[in-house]
């Protein structure tokens, strides 16, 4: 990784912590490059089964570091803007996507603050838990630019369009109860990164290749149209019908134990 972004792995639980605690965790090259290793490495992971992803220090991410704004190098130009090599996204939006890549689901814990590309980051992950005091914002507007982190995509069927257009064009600033209301966040908790990571410790104990897969079919199938939405839904599961860790599923639950899987073979 960077030095702005920490990767540790525990019980089949990877934690990817941005760690810029000293700067509100701003989003700058380290962050985006830690990121992205991280999300690659990960993808490649097969004893991984879950990810939490939070932020170090009192606060998630406070969005775009705005040195990158005043920098001598082309930081925005039209090269990083660009798909990188075998992707549909470019070098920023891949910050956000790329948790989407990776085959086994991704929390984010949010607290503090979390605006503009710290918001899109964390659209990025299957499921948010924020704190009831967490600060969000699609902020970009205050500085005179379009949400460009992959929101886009990342943000389908959270938010409806029109809240989603709202939140975009005011730049507004709201908390954690209306982030529930609105679909930003999948639920609330005083302990965020304890909820996340408990969360992510039960989707572990599950068998790895039904996780992944799930979160395929999910990314996927609901954006398809309905026949092709049945047929992901049975390819997968043909897959899955008598591997090894379904096989294991069913004789743990036969014999009242704890499973013991082997690597994720899915995704």
């Amino acid at each position: 990784m960077t030095e702005h972004v920490s990767l540790r792995i525990e019980e089949h639980v990877a934690h990817v912590v941005l760690n810029r605690a000293e700067k509100y965790n701003a989003v700058n090259r380290g962050v985006i490059d830690g990121l992205l290793a991280a999300g690659e490495a990960l993808t490649e992971d097969r004893n991984v089964r879950a990810v939490v992803l939070s932020g170090a220090g009192d606060n998630f991410c406070a969005g775009i570091d705005l040195a990158m704004f005043q920098s001598a190098e082309p930081v925005f130009g039209p090269e990083a803007l660009k798909p990188q090599p075998g992707n549909i996204a470019n070098y920023f939006q891949r910050a956000a996507t790329i948790w989407r890549e990776v085959p086994v689901p991704v929390i984010a814990a949010l607290h503090g603050i979390c605006y503009g590309a710290g918001l899109q980051i964390a659209f990025g992950a299957d499921l948010r838990i924020a704190a009831p005091d967490c600060k969000l914002s699609v902020m970009e507007v205050k500085w005179g630019i379009v949400p460009d982190m992959g929101m886009t995509v990342t943000a389908r069927g959270l938010l409806r369009p029109d809240q989603l257009k709202e939140l975009a064009l005011t730049g507004r600033v709201f908390d954690g109860q209306t982030a529930l209301e609105l679909g930003a966040v999948t639920r609330l908790d005083t302990a965020p990164l304890e909820a996340a990571t408990a969360l992510a410790a039960q989707i572990a104990s599950r068998s790895p290749d039904a996780t992944a897969s799930i979160k395929a079919l999910l990314n996927d199938g609901l954006t398809l149209p309905p026949a092709e939405a049945l047929r992901l839904e049975a390819e997968l599961q043909m897959a899955l019908l008598g591997s090894a860790n379904q096989g294991e599923a069913v004789a743990a639950n036969l014999g009242r134990r704890e499973p013991e899987f082997g690597p994720r073979k899915a995704g």
